[in-house]
């Protein structure tokens, strides 16, 4: 029989303690009843002899000291679970907003996961096709794999994210079952709006489990959202056998929300004012990415954060770089020359990309190319260097050719319309279009068949 508590310790912030109590355990869950009416749940975060220090998700408003009761579940955060949650949308903690009633689920799980036996896993093959050259071309997505997203205030991830959503896809010839589960946290109403709008308007909804926690939600929520998702995502992956792209967006929100629980609990801060378990938080949640053996499902992250003034050497791109399997960098630059989407190609790259493309994948001369592509146009930036030193009369002949093609590169690789969704093949053909402007003893990355037969410099002298 479970015991009901009358009262209050303290109230600071989210956070509530209660003294005398017996039993409790971390990360339980808390049914508290505020002047007999209203109703919140919380969860354990602290216990120190009889003392229980709770999270409040709905935020402590309303309550005081003597106005509340307190029953101890006895259980973690859990979610019920089933299919019909694709094409639905619901809260920071999983409950359905979109006004079509419950879900009749059937299966609970703790979203706190469980963690995965790196024996039990499979390493990562094949891609997930986005129709985004700079990231199909260069920093290719691999299944199961986790690849973050690094922002700025300002840059367009929001627009990214929304474009990844509507075309990421296993590929045209697959029949495989593919679909996302998107989760938003400390999004403002405009924001939220303009994702649910895209989906519905594309029709990519309907693939879609959607998770929101807004800026005006209770910053306890946000702390939850991401496990909330990913649990979603395992069931998904591991019982029903789909592959799950899974987009947190912004996990700066996060990681705030977790600085301001920490300070409200009294916690001695570390960098930036963040807690020191900054670092095993975020590798909680990234590390549920991944493909077990047995199943033949997956969960792919995409991770977005924005750092705090550009700055990726700030602990959030820091420590999220040291877990996952490489980057995707927004350029400012990029943006003010009204280049869509602004992705940095020099700062980013997926590793995971080598296992995931080339014959039987994409096609056999991805890798060089790719590898051609990257060399070509931090050739551009020397040449850029040395125009802005000199003058761009002054430069040889070879490096005015290479400012040729670094404009067209990105004029035609890089940019791309919001709606625009390229094919693999015509992301490698348009690769071999730019290399064919440099002269072919230039072309040092590419394999000497595959330069033959891919390398046409007739097609681009302009």
């Amino acid at each position: 029989m479970s015991i009901e508590y009358l009262g209050l310790s303290e109230i600071n912030g989210p956070l509530i303690a209660l003294e005398g109590v017996q039993d409790a355990a971390y990360e339980e869950i808390v049914e508290i009843t505020v002047d007999m009416k209203e109703k919140k749940l919380g969860r354990v975060v602290e216990i120190y002899e009889d003392k229980a220090v709770i999270q409040v998700f709905e935020g402590s408003d309303n309550m005081s000291l003597k106005n509340t009761h307190t029953r101890f579940t006895g259980r973690p955060m859990e979610i019920g679970l089933s299919e019909d949650m694709l094409g639905r949308t619901f809260n920071g903690i999983g409950q359905p907003i979109d006004d079509l009633g419950p879900i009749d689920t059937i299966d609970k799980r703790n979203v706190n996961g469980s963690p995965l036996n790196p024996v039990a896993r499979e390493y990562p093959r094949n891609y997930i096709h986005t129709g985004i050259s700079a990231i199909d071309g260069l920093t290719t997505l691999i299944r199961g794999q986790k690849l973050p997203i690094f922002s700025g205030n300002g840059l367009p991830h929001d627009q990214l994210a929304a474009q990844l959503v509507r075309q990421a896809s296993l590929g045209a010839d697959s029949d495989e079952q593919f679909a996302i589960v998107f989760a938003a946290m400390g999004v403002k109403h405009d924001v939220a709006d303009y994702f649910k709008r895209t989906f519905e308007q594309s029709g990519a909804s309907d693939h879609v489990v959607m998770f929101l926690n807004l800026a005006n939600d209770p910053v306890v929520e946000r702390l939850i959202t991401p496990k909330v998702a990913l649990t979603t995502a395992e069931y998904l992956a591991f019982e029903k056998n789909m592959h799950i792209l899974v987009i947190l967006t912004d996990m700066t929100s996060f990681a705030e929300a977790l600085r301001e629980v920490s300070s409200s609990k009294g916690e001695i801060p570390s960098r930036k004012g963040y807690p020191g378990y900054l670092y095993s938080e975020f590798a909680t949640l990234y590390e549920r990415a991944g493909i077990i053996h047995g199943s033949s499902g997956s969960v792919t992250q995409i991770p977005i954060l924005t750092m705090p003034n550009d700055d990726i050497t700030h602990p959030i791109p820091d420590l999220t770089a040291y877990i996952t399997e490489g980057q995707i960098v927004l350029d400012r630059t990029l943006n003010g020359q009204s280049i869509y989407p602004p992705i940095g190609i020099l700062p980013s790259l997926s590793r995971l990309m080598k296992d995931g493309i080339g014959e039987g994948f994409t096609r056999k001369d991805h890798q060089d190319l790719a590898n051609q592509l990257f060399s070509s146009y931090a050739r551009v930036g020397e040449a850029r260097a040395l125009a802005s030193v000199i003058g761009e009369d002054e430069l040889s002949d070879i490096d005015k050719i290479y400012l040729t093609f670094g404009k067209a590169f990105e004029e035609q690789y890089l940019r791309q319309k919001e709606t625009e969704n390229r094919s693999m093949e015509e992301t490698l053909d348009l690769g071999w279009k730019l290399l064919s402007m440099l002269p072919k003893e230039e072309l040092d990355r590419v394999n000497t068949t595959i330069l033959e037969e891919f390398y046409h410099p007739s097609e681009e002298k302009n």
